[in-house]
């Protein structure tokens, strides 16, 4: 496999779980509701959306966002907003207030875990360390 489409296939997975993550996070009783099979397969639905499009941006110019930390969560926050308004209706009474919301849930996520993880999680591992002596 040659090295831009594996680093395709870790993008894809970055792009799966932080929307997943976001939509269960801004569903209605999401946490309450943390064992529902139609939470979870909305928020699959979302992060696998999200994640082929994500993909499908690096074949474009709009690819390059991706190196910049606030491009990637900005790109990664619109993406989401595309994919949870596709997957389902919004639950709450204004239209779009939660696909927004999981839009801007998923660019927090993105942009937390580019500095926790980069580097190897060179931070995390940081802490770590000092943690445990």
């Amino acid at each position: 496999m040659s090295g831009e489409w594996k680093q395709r296939a870790r993008l894809f997975i970055q792009r799966f779980w932080q929307p997943t993550s976001a939509c269960m996070t801004c569903m209605p009783g999401s946490w309450g509701n943390i064992l529902s099979v139609a939470h979870w397969t909305i928020a699959l639905q979302t992060g696998l959306l999200t994640g082929l499009l994500a993909v499908l941006l690096t074949f474009t110019p709009a690819g390059r966002f991706y190196g910049h930390r606030y491009g990637n969560a900005l790109i990664v926050g619109v993406l989401t907003t595309i994919g949870d308004a596709y997957s389902h209706t919004s639950h709450y009474r204004l239209s779009y207030v939660e696909h927004f919301a999981t839009g801007a849930v998923s660019a927090i996520l993105t942009l937390v875990a580019s500095y926790l993880l980069e580097d190897r999680a060179r931070r995390v591992r940081t802490v770590w360390a000092r943690v445990l002596g």
